[in-house]
């Protein structure tokens, strides 16, 4: 069995991560950064990383080779959307006890489940997961899953991507390497043409990725692959027979668009489906590309049509918010390419922007934040949730954007607050999905909840009538003001 060890380095050595590139010699050796500490994985373990970006490729069979806890805890964790296929929602898990630890039946355990998992599901392809305990104990998915390839005629792909090795930003990169390996290249496909693309790092989040999709077909445009969103094993294993290549999230993903370039000559760029310039950008960086590799220079023209015609429909709907929205105060909580692609989109409509996370975002983020806000002191690398609060309570911020996980603190502090990150129930991307993203501030802003929850309570007001000592020596001050305030109404008080 290959040690993950080897594969690890090669993918913190990323000759595309523009700090990289900025070292010298022996400091590009030690890669990008260093894998965090099992135990200290911030944000999820590298098992959990790979499991992100490759189990929205709905039609293949997700078998996690682990006791039941592994899959359990991370199972339907993120809001991708699918089409058509729904084998993705399936849980698979060899569910591995005690006893098949000690008697070291792991691995003929998950030969097992892949046999029972072609005989009932026939799917194209199953995935096997390796994790912490399976590394520990020294499975060998990869020979397993060879063996199996072999014996049932469908493709087996081993992730060797166990949570102990590190975060889960490795894990990403780990999944994108398996696809290299044992996916990508696979199929030739015999419809290939001059206007496919490939989309890396898209997830189809709330099927967002469903409002962009409409815009290239009106070009004429075939996604040969969006990876992961919405796939299916068959497009990316002939995603190699793409002209040009988009990436959404290069945290996670920039290693699989570099070395797609590398071996079958796929250029690529870093674009958002957030905001309206960025949309129009993106479609128009996807249009050059295709040309310089062959396409007709007319898709360029057709391609102006488009942004101009859409432009103005989404500026025309977002007239009526952005009276409402002008000057308004966002805090961003979140990262990745969120940290400046939502940036951008809400300074289009007016609003200030008095902070945004930049945990999760690369060097290039940073600097594209820089050069959107002309600021770096509204940057932050991590803030407690006690200074998030203070900045909430203290009204420097009139609503707060980011996940599930700091939503509390947003309540706590009597402050709007709208979901961005994956547990999202709306899609944002694009011209329509700009739309949707502004109707949803403007109604988090405006919604009469946040006016009644500020208000003092009634016992915080002082009362417009006389106070008047206990009645009696054995009457408790707590009967004393229930009695004082029994039937009165709001008239009865005075200001609070």
């Amino acid at each position: 069995m290959s040690s993950p060890s080897a594969k690890i380095q090669d993918v913190f050595n990323e000759p595309a991560c523009d700090k990289n590139r900025g070292k010298d010699a022996k400091a590009r050796k030690e890669g990008c950064s260093k894998p965090l500490t099992p135990g200290a994985a911030a944000g999820g373990c590298a098992f959990d990383g790979a499991k992100i970006v490759l189990q929205p490729i709905t039609d293949v069979a997700h078998l996690v080779h682990a006791p039941l806890a592994c899959e359990g805890n991370s199972w339907d964790n993120r809001g991708a959307a699918s089409s058509r296929a729904t084998l993705w929602r399936t849980s698979f898990t060899t569910d591995l006890t005690e006893l098949d630890v000690v008697m070291g039946q792991g691995e003929r355990k998950l030969f097992k489940a892949i046999r029972e998992i072609k005989e009932t599901y026939a799917p194209p392809a199953v995935f096997v997961y390796s994790t912490c305990v399976t590394a520990l104990i020294g499975d060998d998915i990869e020979a397993v899953c060879k063996r199996a390839e072999e014996k049932f005629g469908l493709a087996v792909v081993p992730i060797n991507a166990p949570g102990l090795v590190g975060s889960k930003n490795l894990g990403n990169k780990l999944a994108g390497e398996a696809l290299l390996d044992h996916v990508i290249g696979t199929v030739d496909p015999d419809d290939a043409g001059p206007y496919d693309i490939n989309i890396l790092g898209e997830f189809n989040l709330s099927g967002e990725f469903w409002l962009v999709k409409p815009l290239l077909d009106r070009l004429g445009i075939r996604v040969r692959a969006c990876i992961p969103g919405d796939a299916r094993y068959l497009d990316v294993a002939s995603a190699h027979r793409a002209r040009a290549a988009m990436m959404v999230c290069s945290t996670a993903l920039i290693n699989l668009a570099r070395k797609m370039e590398e071996r079958w000559d796929i250029p690529f760029f870093e674009g958002s489906f957030y905001g309206i310039t960025d949309t129009s950008e993106a479609l128009r960086n996807i249009a050059e590309l295709l040309v310089r590799k062959g396409a007709d220079p007319e898709i360029l023209d057709r391609t102006e049509t488009l942004i101009v015609e859409e432009e103005a429909i989404a500026w025309n709907k977002l007239q009526v918010y952005r009276r409402r929205l002008q000057g308004k105060r966002v805090l961003l909580n979140t990262g990745g390419v969120k940290s400046w692609s939502v940036v951008h989109a809400l300074m289009e409509i007016g609003m200030e922007i008095v902070g945004t996370s930049v945990k999760k975002s690369t060097v290039e983020d940073k600097e594209r934040i820089k050069q959107i806000l002309k600021d770096d002191n509204h940057m932050f690398e991590q803030m407690a949730a006690r200074d998030l609060y203070a900045m909430l309570s203290e009204h420097k911020a009139d609503i707060m954007l980011s996940g599930g996980r700091t939503q509390f603190i947003a309540l706590k502090a009597k402050t709007p607050w709208l979901d961005i990150n994956q547990e999202r129930q709306h899609p944002y991307a694009g011209y329509d999905g700009m739309v949707e993203l502004v109707r949803q501030i403007d109604l988090a802003l405006h919604n009469p909840i946040w006016r009644q929850v500020r208000e003092p309570a009634p016992w915080d007001c002082q009362p417009a009538v006389k106070d008047e000592p206990p009645s009696t020596t054995s009457e408790t001050a707590t009967v004393h003001t229930l009695k004082k305030f029994a039937g009165k109404t709001a008239d009865d008080f005075g200001e609070c």
